[in-house]
């Protein structure tokens, strides 16, 4: 008999994880948000696979190179494994917006490979981001959604409110709204 697929939280990195600073191309620049490595060891324990979702299209409008990206997820990788934070996943779109990819949130693309190589169930996922696109990538795949007022969070709130499943403050509200989710919703 197979397992049955992990639940998963799909996260943003810019504005969500990391504090906004455009367009990200130096490892230098990360900086985390208060509370984030508690708040992602805290839904391991509740049995979350972490998977990061980032649109990246800094490297299709030419303003850094991929490597110059894969340098920034290395970097951001490291500092959560140093922090005792298991990433099961990091899952970026490079092109620009209106290349039409299927994997530029809010097209589910991502979460959709996701799912395919890491064994997941969408449906008993949930989203936590920043912007407007976060909260349609999450309806889209079935998920419930969180909207953290971090980032983008306060200037979209008007619109990415109304399609989040949940709004809070910051990550670490968004944790423990998911766990108590979890716990309250468990077959």
């Amino acid at each position: 008999m197979k397992n049955r697929p992990s639940p998963a939280v799909f996260l943003d990195r810019d504005g969500t994880l990391l504090t906004e600073r455009g367009y990200l191309s130096d490892p230098a620049r990360i900086h985390f948000y208060p509370g984030v490595f508690g708040s992602l060891r805290k839904l391991e324990r509740e049995k979350f696979k972490l998977v990061v979702l980032t649109n990246q299209s800094g490297v299709g409008r030419g303003y850094f190179s991929l490597r110059a990206l894969e340098r920034v997820n290395r970097a951001f990788l490291k500092k959560l494994s140093s922090n005792r934070v298991r990433i099961a996943g990091l899952y970026f779109c490079p092109h620009r917006p209106n290349a039409g990819c299927p994997c530029r949130k809010p097209k589910p693309g991502m979460p959709r490979r996701a799912a395919r190589e890491l064994h997941l169930d969408l449906k008993r996922s949930f989203v936590i981001g920043d912007q407007a696109s976060d909260m349609r990538l999450a309806k889209k795949i079935g998920a419930k959604s969180v909207l953290v007022l971090t980032g983008a969070g306060p200037s979209s709130r008007k619109t990415a409110g109304r399609l989040a499943t949940k709004v809070v403050r910051d990550l670490k509200k968004a944790a423990l709204w998911i766990c108590h989710e979890k716990k309250n919703t468990r077959p």
